[in-house]
């Protein structure tokens, strides 16, 4: 079980306090987090991040906004974030992006729900399931469903794929 389903949508402000509303009464809050994550320039989907917990090296299979991917997590003592960036960066690798996240985590239904305010780059929801190959199909409908179910409309792939080409043109400039 190795396979990441995920679905998200963009939401608006009023959305975003709704459903934190809702997460916290009909979920369980696994955690309130603050990110920090950098893209490094490279064919594959490589990610350093330090959150409020640990540091992180982030490695998914597959493009950006699939729906499903294998991902693979090391995770470090959160202090060891500068000597990550130092490591990526002395074996060549740029930093293609920076994001910072505010990042609230239920469990809810079976599921995983984030409910995100990325600077620059708006407020999101996602929902995730982790699954075997053979199941993602019907995880990827059963997500669809619950994301239905609380009155938000599925952002289409093709708007994450132009906000995330205008984010990663100026986010100098859109997290300072």
């Amino acid at each position: 079980m190795n396979i990441e389903v995920e679905i998200r949508s963009f939401i608006s402000k009023e959305e975003y306090d709704r459903l934190l509303v809702f997460f916290r009464e009909e979920g369980e809050l696994v955690k309130d987090d603050y990110q920090v994550t950098y893209y490094f320039d490279c064919e594959e989907d490589l990610r350093i991040q330090r959150n409020n917990f640990y540091s992180k090296i982030w490695f998914k299979k597959g493009k950006i906004h699939d729906e499903h991917r294998e991902e693979i997590e090391i995770k470090f003592d959160r202090d060891e974030f500068e000597k990550l960036e130092r490591l990526f960066l002395s074996l060549g690798y740029g930093i293609e992006i920076k994001w910072l996240r505010k990042r609230f985590k239920f469990s809810w239904e079976g599921i995983v729900v984030c409910v995100d305010d990325t600077k620059g780059y708006g407020r999101i929801i996602e929902l995730e399931q982790v699954c075997s190959d053979e199941e993602k199909e019907d995880v990827l409908k059963g997500l669809k469903e619950k994301l239905a179910r609380l009155g938000v409309s599925l952002t289409p792939k093709e708007v994450f794929e132009r906000r995330f080409l205008a984010y990663k043109k100026n986010w100098r400039e859109l997290i300072e």
